[in-house]
C-alpha cells in the first residue's frame, strides 16, 4: 500500500485544493500560503441569519481562490476537495455551534442534476464535515422537483419563488423534535437554505441551524 501511494503521488502529485500549487508531504490538501491567506470570516462576521433557520455560519468568503475552488468542486469533478473543505467547516461549527444540534444533514440535489454531475457536492461536504466532528450525516430531505439552477437567477424573491415547495422530508419521524444542522456549499441569498429549513420545521424539527463552506455577499 505504501509503494502504491508513492506511485500515485508521482503520477498525480498532490495539489492545494484552492490555488492548485504542488504540495509536499503532510500538507493535507492545503498549502501554507492558502492556510494563512484565505478570505476567512471570523467571529461575528462568520454568522448570518435568514428565514426559518436560526443562524448560518460560514468560515470563508466566496471570492477569489475560494470561488474558483468551489466551482471546480461542483462542476469539474473535483469531489476529493470535500475532505479539506470538511475540516475547515468542522472547525467553524465547533467554534459557533457546539452543542446546538442533534442531527447533521445537507441540502440535496435533484436526481437529474446529481446524475449529470456524478455526485451530490453538499452530501459529500456534509459527510466529510460530520466525520471530522466524530458524527455522521443523515439524509433528511429529497429535492422532489427539478428546477432552474439558483445560480442563474437574480434576486432573493426570484430565487425564493423558484425553490418554493421543491423539497420533501424523507421521514418526519427522523427529524421530529430534533435540532438540525443543515449543510450546503455556499449561501448567497439564503433562499435555498430557508426553504429546506421550512420543510424540516414543517416535518417536526425543533430548530434548524445552517453551515456553509462559504458565503457570497
Amino acid at each position: 500500500m505504501g509503494l502504491f501511494s508513492v506511485v500515485l503521488d508521482l503520477l498525480f502529485p498532490p495539489k492545494c485544493v484552492f490555488c492548485g500549487s504542488l504540495l509536499g508531504k503532510k500538507t493535507d490538501g492545503l498549502c501554507r500560503a492558502c492556510m494563512e491567506k484565505l478570505p476567512y470570516l471570523r467571529g461575528a462576521a462568520a454568522r448570518s441569519t435568514g428565514d426559518f433557520f436560526t443562524v448560518c455560519v460560514s468560515p470563508l468568503k466566496y471570492d477569489g481562490t475560494v470561488r474558483r475552488s468551489i466551482l471546480r468542486y461542483k462542476f469539474s469533478g473535483a469531489s476529493e476537495n470535500a475532505e479539506v473543505y470538511g475540516r475547515i467547516l468542522a472547525d467553524c461549527i465547533r467554534e459557533h455551534l457546539s452543542g446546538q444540534y442533534d442531527l447533521i444533514t445537507w441540502v440535496p440535489l435533484s436526481k437529474p442534476r446529481r446524475r449529470d454531475r456524478g455526485y451530490d457536492q453538499a452530501m459529500l461536504l456534509a459527510m466529510a464535515t460530520a466525520l471530522c466532528l466524530s458524527d455522521v450525516a443523515v439524509e433528511t430531505l429529497i429535492k422532489a422537483r427539478h428546477v432552474q439552477a439558483q445560480s442563474t437567477l437574480k434576486g432573493r424573491e426570484e430565487r425564493r419563488a423558484n425553490i418554493s415547495g421543491v423539497f420533501e422530508a424523507v421521514d418526519p419521524d427522523l427529524v421530529s423534535g430534533k435540532r438540525i444542522l443543515l449543510i450546503d456549499d455556499i449561501i448567497t441569498t439564503g433562499a435555498t437554505l430557508s426553504e429546506c429549513a421550512r420543510t424540516l420545521l414543517m416535518a417536526g424539527a425543533e430548530s434548524v441551524a445552517c453551515a456553509t463552506l462559504a458565503r457570497s455577499d
